[in-house]
């Protein structure tokens, strides 16, 4: 008689039973936390997060846990491969050129943004931004827009979990300042980095949205601040609001994105 199921398969569902408690969690979760969400002793779950800590797949932080740098980089290389990536490509082609800095492509990935595409500026000085690579929420021109894009109860889910790091003097650390800097954001259509996330960077970001007028990703411009254009206005952001409004279309046909709120 044929076994009609494989070896290890009742293991491997609470595995992901956890790793699912981890994402959906409005906050990292400690142990205990999960113990009570997924109904398994609190020894067993002790087990699997050390299990998934140690693949990668989950990060502990003061006894809480949160997605991992492993299965963050595997969602990327997926991404990498998804439609919205190839649908996008000339707009972001045509954006780099007519900017000549650097284009980010990003999406949503639990309380930060990372980059699935990634096109160098032709200039001389290159970044040091990498496709994989993720970026926070509260100081990114990508991670802004997107927040500010969101409905008020996601980006309100969203925010009371969200570590506002003071990444650089300009990063903006408290929940008011930034909730201030996101209703401009919405008001104007677009956000900016001031040197918020790393030195000598200044970027203009706006959030992509599907046919439901939910955010699934995120476009920046990013340029090094001693050759920004002396009209930012007609040099990046008219660009990117012109690539925002030709991509509705593509993204009306376009399966939902794995991330979000």
């Amino acid at each position: 008689m044929l076994e009609t199921k494989v070896a290890g398969t009742a293991a491997f569902a609470k595995f992901m039973t956890v790793l699912q408690a981890v994402a959906d969690a409005p906050q990292p979760p400690t142990a205990a936390a999960l113990a009570r969400s997924c109904g398994y002793p609190r020894p067993t779950v002790y087990r699997i997060v050390a299990a998934l800590a140690e693949q990668g797949m989950v990060a502990e932080t003061g006894g809480a846990y949160r997605l991992g740098p492993r299965l963050m980089s595997l969602a990327s290389r997926a991404w990498s491969q998804f439609d919205l990536r190839a649908a996008l490509a000339p707009e972001l082609q045509a954006l780099r050129d007519e900017t000549g800095e650097t284009v980010h492509l990003a999406v949503p990935a639990g309380r930060e943004m990372t980059y699935i595409d990634k096109l160098e500026s032709p200039g001389p000085v290159r970044m040091a931004s990498r496709v994989g690579a993720s970026v926070a929420l509260h100081s990114s021109a990508v991670g802004k827009a997107y927040l500010a894009a969101l409905d008020e109860a996601s980006r309100e889910r969203l925010l009371r979990g969200l570590p506002l790091a003071a990444r650089m003097p300009g990063t903006v650390t408290s929940l008011p300042a930034l909730r201030a800097q996101l209703d401009e954001t919405a008001a104007r259509g677009y956000a900016t980095d001031n040197e918020e996330n790393e030195a000598g960077i200044v970027c203009y970001g706006v959030a992509l949205c599907d046919a439901a007028g939910r955010p699934v990703a995120g476009v920046s411009v990013s340029t090094l601040l001693f050759r920004r254009h002396g009209d930012p206005q007609a040099a990046y952001i008219e660009p990117l609001l012109r690539l925002r409004d030709a991509a509705a279309a593509k993204l009306a046909v376009l399966p939902a994105s794995p991330g979000g709120a």
